[in-house]
């Protein structure tokens, strides 16, 4: 028994280099501007949408760079693509906040499923430039990325719907 605990201890010390070298996929500056939107909904979710893109600009950046290593750069590309995960997946908690909230927004949702077009089509374009070899590296994280903006992209284009008729018949019960 006391074998095994050790073990267990032994790779948990092991593990625990592993566990923090993922960092948070914002910077101070953009944590900073997320802070001050909390309350507003269409500025957060534009700033999120605005932050997205940013790592898929940073991924074209590092597909063209030519002084980087071809290991170095997939790499990168990778972890561009985890950050850019991690921030649409932040987007998603967002909206179900705001509509746990009841807030409208309307406004930063049709940003969204702006994005999430523009999300599609880059996300494609990164599958299709990229070698055999290259695509190895970060296969997975980007097929994740895809499958993950194709479901957003059909649940905000359901909420949207599903906001517009319900302020509809909010606005139609006010007029009574």
């Amino acid at each position: 028994m006391v074998r095994i605990f050790l073990f267990s201890l032994l790779l948990l010390f092991a593990a625990l280099p592993c566990l923090a070298q993922r960092s948070d996929p914002l910077n101070d500056q953009e944590i900073d501007a997320l802070r001050d939107t909390n309350q507003n909904s269409e500025k957060r979710l534009k700033l999120l949408v605005k932050f997205a893109r940013a790592r898929l600009d940073s991924i074209d950046q590092a597909k063209t760079d030519q002084k980087m290593a071809v290991q170095d750069r997939d790499d990168k590309i990778h972890d561009l693509l985890q950050d850019f995960l991690s921030i649409y997946d932040e987007l998603g908690d967002n909206l179900d906040m705001y509509h746990e909230r009841s807030d409208d927004m309307r406004k930063g949702l049709q940003e969204v499923i702006q994005g999430d077009g523009e999300f599609q089509a880059r996300l494609e374009r990164i599958r299709h430039a990229s070698a055999a070899d290259e695509l190895k590296q970060y296969d997975f994280v980007l097929t994740n990325a895809q499958d993950t903006v194709r479901s957003g992209s059909s649940e905000h284009k359901n909420l949207l719907t599903d906001l517009d008729q319900e302020f509809a018949k909010k606005a139609k019960e006010k007029k009574r």
